[in-house]
């Protein structure tokens, strides 16, 4: 490979100057990236190779938090778009690599320039290669983590979605299958929604729930005998014969405060009349 070199030009110099050069080395290096480069420029917007130039501009230059901020951008981007942190591992171990190779060649071409200092070089470069996959990993997870608490939150709203029909009424409609979690978020905000809006009927329209648990249907009705407590009389619609057959067979039923109607039709007609 063919330098740009003058006596003159100090070790930034030289990377700037050869800035071509350090990408097709570069890209020799990282084998099992290259072919993804442009595969992450359409997921993310993100430009590996300008990244690369801009992260080894940083460290050469020795700007520390230049470096730490880039790695939190970095790290926020590929949380974002779900990029597989092997390539970034890989990537930066290829970064690592090619610097080191331009530092020798550097080094060769100066008759031992580094040489004399190459503890320190070694040190500092290497410290801020590490500084930054630190702070991307950090960067990476802190915000995987809030995107994972977010959508945990949204999965709750919709699996638990309590409408307010008027002042008095709201509407519980359930569907899909009912687990323990799903029956701790429904106690949860049944029991929370009451106490804020003060709300006298509770319909629970269970016709989209095909079949639930014993232990599920036990949780149900405390939920049910708490909303009591609290003022809140239920309206059960669409139980499905399955739900009923197995209370049946468990001899466990509803209280006499709570109504059954065959339809959630029903239950508005009934209480939106009233």
């Amino acid at each position: 490979m063919k330098f740009n070199f003058h006596e003159s030009y100090e070790l930034k110099q030289f990377f700037e100057n050869n800035i071509k050069s350090f990408e097709e080395q570069l890209l020799r290096e990282a084998v099992n990236v290259t072919d993804k480069i442009d595969e992450i420029l359409a997921i993310g917007n993100i430009d590996l190779v300008n990244n690369a130039k801009k992260l080894v501009t940083y460290i050469i230059d020795g700007q520390e938090k230049e470096v730490q901020l880039f790695a939190k951008q970095e790290g926020i981007a590929w949380s974002t778009h779900s990029i597989d942190l092997t390539f970034k591992l890989e990537w930066i171990q290829a970064i690592r690599r090619t610097v080191w190779y331009f530092v020798g060649e550097y080094n060769e071409l100066t008759n031992g320039k580094v040489s004399e200092n190459f503890f320190s070089l070694e040190k500092e470069i290497n410290d801020q290669i590490d500084g930054f996959l630190n702070s991307f990993f950090i960067s990476y997870s802190t915000y995987k983590d809030s995107l994972i608490r977010a959508h945990r939150k949204l999965v709750e709203n919709l699996s638990v979605p309590i409408i307010p029909i008027n002042s008095s009424v709201c509407i519980l409609p359930l569907i899909g299958a009912i687990d323990d979690y799903r029956t701790n978020i429904l106690e949860e905000k049944v029991l929370t929604e009451i106490g804020h809006t003060r709300i006298q009927t509770l319909i629970i329209d269970l016709s989209g729930i095909a079949d639930m648990e014993a232990e599920v249907i036990e949780h149900l009705l405390k939920i049910i005998h708490g909303a009591s407590m609290m003022g809140c009389n239920s309206v059960i619609t669409g139980l499905r014969k399955e739900v009923v057959r197995k209370m049946i067979h468990l001899g466990i039923s509803f209280d006499n405060k709570t109504e059954t109607l065959g339809t959630l039709q029903q239950a508005l007609n009934k209480y939106l009349v009233l």
